[in-house]
């Protein structure tokens, strides 16, 4: 099995404040280390209220402070609503403080609505169309500084922290390929173009300084528990936050229910919807569907998550993952 790291959106759940959340984040980072996840990322939303992550760096920060070995990152900053130089500093300065340690996963998403994104950006000149552009100077932050360089992320020039792709279609990968980076693919949500970005990806991949081959992360929601019907249960909370979303009411996790006549199900699981991809069940279940993910699509590492509503279902989900994680291969 291939290695396995952890993707978190810091959920509100019903009842609980952002402050609960991110400690709660943070335990969940450390379960995560003692159990050889290799990363702990968080994802960057703005003005939703079920999701505590927005100041992105911020937190990861409070979470270094709770971990010592696990690799931190964005899982993603959404580099249009900043200046990179901002993002060099900010990112530069966590791996001052835990070096070694820290990834930068960045996308060209808006992580929000087109008011709030305006909200962040004061004007939307530039926006997704600059992505390319900002990536470049980014890096180039970030990496030595060259002679007569008038400007400098300090921290950051010559952290040389290392920078992913994040995307959802097509362009991610192929900018991914172009510049020689490594590419996260967000199948947890949008899988309808999956095959279709692996494949651009490796194909395309030119191989660079900053990387001699592809190395391809797929998203993956995964809802472990002690039996396919638990595992069945935790997962409505998930089901029920993207029917909401679509319907254009986000809000605080909602605690799990039970999918009695099947409208979840239907709405969130059937081929193409968001969570088609979504491995659901008790250990074996997990194991199979893990297995059949990684033989599937071949990615180098899987980034999982999960939206579930109790904390320590979170942890016992994590668990069971690594658990078929390490578990020996099942001869075909």
């Amino acid at each position: 099995m291939v290695p396995l790291s952890v993707l978190d959106l810091s959920p509100i759940v019903q009842g609980g404040s952002p402050g609960e959340s991110l400690r709660t984040s943070r335990a969940l980072a450390r379960a995560a280390e003692g159990l050889g996840y290799k990363r702990y990322w968080l994802a960057e939303h703005h003005n939703m209220t079920g999701i505590a992550s927005a100041a992105t760096a911020v937190a990861l920060a409070y979470v270094g402070e709770g971990t010592s070995t696990i690799r931190l990152g964005a899982g993603g900053v959404m580099l249009p609503n900043h200046a990179p130089l901002i993002i060099a500093e900010q990112f530069g300065t966590l791996e001052a403080i835990y070096p070694g340690r820290i990834d930068l996963g960045v996308g060209r998403a808006p992580g929000t609505d087109q008011l709030t994104a305006r909200a962040l950006r004061r004007n939307l000149a530039g926006g997704v169309e600059q992505f390319p552009q900002d990536v470049m100077e980014l890096l180039a932050f970030l990496q030595d500084p060259q002679p007569g360089q008038a400007i400098r992320a300090v921290p950051g020039s010559g952290s040389k922290v290392p920078v992913w792709v994040l995307g959802s279609s097509l362009f991610g990968a192929q900018l991914a390929a172009a510049l020689g980076l490594p590419f996260a693919f967000a199948s947890h949500f949008a899988p309808q173009m999956l095959d279709q970005a692996c494949a651009v990806y490796r194909a395309q991949f030119a191989p660079s300084e900053l990387g001699d081959r592809p190395h391809l992360m797929l998203g993956l929601n995964l809802v472990a528990a002690d039996n396919d019907d638990e595992a069945r249960f935790l997962f409505t909370s998930l089901q029920q936050a993207f029917v909401n979303l679509h319907r254009g009411q986000p809000g605080p996790l909602p605690p799990p229910r039970e999918d009695v006549d099947g409208l979840l199900a239907a709405a969130t699981t059937a081929p193409g919807s968001p969570l088609s991809q979504a491995v659901v069940g008790g250990p074996e279940t997990v194991r199979a569907g893990l297995e059949a993910f990684v033989a599937r699509h071949g990615p180098d590492e899987v980034i999982v998550t999960a939206q579930i509503f109790d904390q320590a279902k979170r942890v016992r989900s994590l668990e069971i993952a690594a658990q078929a994680r390490d578990a020996p291969a099942v001869a075909a």
